[in-house]
């Protein structure tokens, strides 16, 4: 297997965000803001080489990983695999619902009532645990149902047989994703997990292998 980047992008801002609601597997279209930090983000990443492109398939991630195509020459011989192993966290009865309300049904009765304190106190495992223990139809994904799924998509990019030692990928994704790799595959209080990843924010991360190192988070 290869040593490579992956580059991680979560997806340009949407309305949602604005609405402070959860959208998991819903879907808002991305505001005027979110298109134009899509194009800021592609303009970031223009001069890089990128040997293989991931994406979500929810249409937010999709929208901004066709921005940053426009931007970048690169992808015009390495189309986009587009996957749904790279969605956010399902969040079940919780979806479209307000981001506050949601994280105080799900950590007050574990003494955390904020996503912080979730952050802070547990991991974003817990989070995920939680989130199911409280929702009434107990859909939500639940950390093992969760890395089951994304697990599938980090193994279609480690086992990509075109990748080479020093190649790029980039990946486009979402913000509780993005969080859940950071926790899993950086040092313990190597960064602030309680600050979520900003929209059309870049995280790097070094592949070797099976082992992942985060590099750089929400830059």
């Amino acid at each position: 297997m290869a040593k490579f980047t992956l580059y991680v992008v979560r997806h340009g801002q949407t309305y949602f965000n604005i609405f402070n609601k959860l959208q998991g597997w819903s879907n808002s279209p991305l505001t005027q803001k979110g298109i134009d930090g899509a194009v800021e983000t592609g303009k970031r990443l223009a001069d890089i080489d990128f040997k293989a492109t991931y994406c979500s398939d929810m249409p937010r991630a999709c929208k901004t990983m066709s921005i940053i195509d426009d931007q970048n020459k690169a992808f015009n011989v390495c189309p986009p695999m587009v996957s749904p192993f790279f969605r956010e966290q399902f969040y079940g009865y919780f979806e479209g619902l307000n981001m506050d309300e949601t994280w105080y049904a799900t950590g007050a009765p574990h003494g955390a009532p904020t996503f912080k304190d979730i952050i802070t106190k547990y991991d974003m495992d817990h989070a995920k645990d939680f989130m199911k223990e409280a929702d009434p139809f107990h859909l939500a994904e639940n950390a093992e149902e969760y890395w089951k799924r994304v697990n599938q998509g980090l193994k279609l990019i480690t086992s990509n047989p075109n990748l080479e030692d020093g190649d790029n990928v980039l990946l486009v994704s979402h913000g509780n994703t993005l969080l859940s790799l950071v926790d899993r595959f950086s040092e313990p209080g190597q960064f602030d997990l309680s600050v979520r990843p900003a929209n059309g924010s870049i995280t790097k991360m070094i592949v070797d292998g099976d082992q992942i190192k985060v590099t750089e988070y929400n830059k």
